[in-house]
């Protein structure tokens, strides 16, 4: 069945393929009942023949001695006859089958009475065919008794059945009428069902239809049955995630078009400056350098935003160990531990987690960044990796200064940064978004001595141990 088959058409042959089904059952099971019963009073026809010809037959002597005699003219049989549809032909016989009067190539009869007679006489009724017709036939055993003898005759009354085939005919036609009338009105009830049922989805058509191209405000049909509410919801669903993949897109073209406009003005500037020479252009060069160097970041860091928000989305997560994940980004940053000469320190168990690749990498890269521009050259820098109560647990511990109360509301804000001059503010966003794509959560702690000073900021992510 075809996709855009209409809600119409698969209601009607729903309901009329078994319809039609039980009718096509129903009828053959009462046309046989109704041909049975038809069959059992022509069959009452023919036992009153039998037994008006046996009333009129004479017997002289005993038993096997007795001479029987019929005097049934055919005339006698015409009142059996409806309407000249059907013929009646007859055979009165002796027990040893001699025949006695009628037509003699109406076959004798050979069989057997039943057990149970469906009347109170020895008859048995049986289908033959007679001069190239099919005929029912009545068998009578008829005893004959007179003041001269006493005999047992047989006595056969066939019966050609165009009488009985028209009345099947007739049963069947008239039958089928009032089924394919019955029919016709369940299935003019099924469209006008359908059509008032479906009222409220082509309504509800109409209004998303009418809407204007940026109208993505949820879904009201307050009058809308209650088998639509999971259409409608999901359709409200949808609508919210479109709406805050727009309000994502128009946001990074706005950030994008706010943040990148500042560098590209100094590049400007540097550039100009250095073409009328008013810096010696080794110095130059380096500040065009810096500034290309502060652009590819802030860009490489807004494309890494709009893809966690892609992944959001669209999640492929897998089941991964962030253990190995932060081992490659470790490993990735060395040379810039050693520049500083860092005192790093890397603790890690098998830890499983179930995201994308990409994320962990990422989240690891932006902390280990922070933690590496914010500490003290030859200061302590510390990862931890591994399951604690029930989470995936990510710690690192750097060296550095620490962070205010003030500035801990505001950092996990894009372009929030503690130091403008030394970062863009989008890599704690960008964890923060990450983690919560994982469902997950991270903070910012500050490590304290026992006197209460300030040892370090400690960056702690939690994330869901996946099931199993």
């Amino acid at each position: 069945m075809s996709a855009r088959t209409s809600l119409r058409f698969r209601l009607l042959l729903g309901l009329l393929v078994p319809l039609t089904l039980f009718i096509v059952l129903n009828s053959i099971s009462v046309y046989r009942q109704a041909l049975a019963a038809a069959t059992t009073a022509y069959d009452r026809t023919l036992l009153a023949s039998a037994k008006t010809i046996g009333e009129q037959l004479d017997v002289q002597g005993y038993d096997d001695l007795a001479e029987l005699r019929s005097t049934v003219p055919y005339s006698a049989l015409e009142a059996f006859e409806a309407d000249n549809q059907s013929r009646m032909y007859y055979r009165v016989s002796r027990r040893d089958g001699e025949m006695i009067s009628g037509f003699a190539e109406l076959p004798f009869w050979r069989g057997q009475l039943p057990a149970r007679p469906p009347y109170a006489a020895l008859v048995d009724f049986y289908d033959d065919r007679f001069r190239d017709r099919p005929v029912r036939v009545a068998v009578l055993l008829q005893p004959v008794a007179s003041a001269l003898g006493r005999g047992m005759a047989v006595v056969q009354v066939a019966e050609t059945l165009e009488l009985r085939e028209a009345l099947a005919r007739r049963l069947l036609l008239d039958m089928l009428w009032r089924q394919l009338l019955l029919l016709a009105v369940v299935a003019a009830a099924t469209v006008l069902v359908v059509q008032r049922a479906t009222r409220p989805v082509r309504a509800l058509g109409q209004a998303i239809q009418a809407r204007a191209a940026d109208d993505l405000s949820p879904i009201q049909a307050p009058d809308a049955p209650r088998e639509l509410a999971p259409l409608v919801d999901a359709m409200t669903a949808v609508m919210d995630r479109l709406q805050r993949l727009l309000d994502h897109q128009k946001r990074f073209v706005r950030d994008a078009a706010h943040q990148l406009r500042t560098p590209l003005a100094v590049l400007k500037t540097q550039v100009q400056s250095a073409r009328r020479g008013d810096a010696p252009a080794p110095q130059a060069l380096a500040e065009i350098g810096q500034t290309v160097e502060r652009a590819t970041v802030l860009a490489n860091q807004m494309l890494s935003l709009a893809k966690v928000e892609q992944l959001r989305q669209h999640p492929e997560f897998e089941r991964l160990d962030l253990a190995e994940a932060v081992r490659d980004v470790a490993l990735d940053v060395s040379p810039l531990l050693a520049d500083k000469g860092l005192d790093f320190a890397l603790e890690v168990q098998p830890t499983p987690v179930q995201a994308h690749r990409w994320m962990l990498q990422e989240l690891t890269r932006n902390l280990l960044h922070n933690a590496i521009r914010l500490s003290p050259a030859g200061a302590a820098l510390r990862v931890e990796v591994r399951p604690q109560a029930g989470s995936a647990l990510l710690r690192v511990a750097d060296g550095g200064p620490g962070i205010s109360a003030e500035l801990r509301q505001r950092l996990f804000t894009p372009f929030a940064a503690g130091d403008v001059a030394r970062g863009s503010g989008l890599g704690l966003a960008i964890c923060r978004e990450i983690v919560q794509a994982l469902g997950g959560d991270i903070a910012l702690d500050n490590r304290l001595a026992p006197d209460g000073s300030v040892l370090g900021l400690d960056a702690v992510v939690r994330l869901p141990l996946p099931p199993g």
